[in-house]
């Protein structure tokens, strides 16, 4: 039997068991949640930096997507609060559509 020993998604299980196979989980501590979820960010954001076209990237950003929502939610927020804090930042610092590619700053 595969060993995965990571963070799925809430609806893995039942999925699994419609298939008949037998499994193993657990419900994990709010510590080892925040890790786990960390972990999955890099995870998720591996698998999109591997894609070749639009549509597998599109597909892993959205599961990065789910994991900054639950990351809003560990913290204490809501999406649309991390919204308006984006939108915040973006207002005073601009955001990432101009391509800029800083290469150095003169020292004083």
């Amino acid at each position: 039997m595969p060993i995965h020993n990571k963070l799925v998604r809430d609806g893995i299980p039942e999925i699994i068991e419609k298939t008949g196979k037998n499994f193993s989980a657990r419900i994990l501590s709010d510590e080892e949640y925040i890790k786990e979820l960390k972990k999955k960010s890099y995870e998720e954001l591996e698998e999109y930096m591997n894609t070749q076209n639009d549509d597998d990237a599109i597909e892993e950003l959205a599961d990065l997507l789910e994991i900054i929502h639950a990351l809003a939610e560990y913290h204490g927020t809501s999406f649309v609060k991390l919204e308006a804090v984006r939108k915040q930042k973006a207002e005073k610092r601009g955001g990432f559509k101009g391509k800029i590619f800083l290469i150095e700053v003169e020292d004083e």
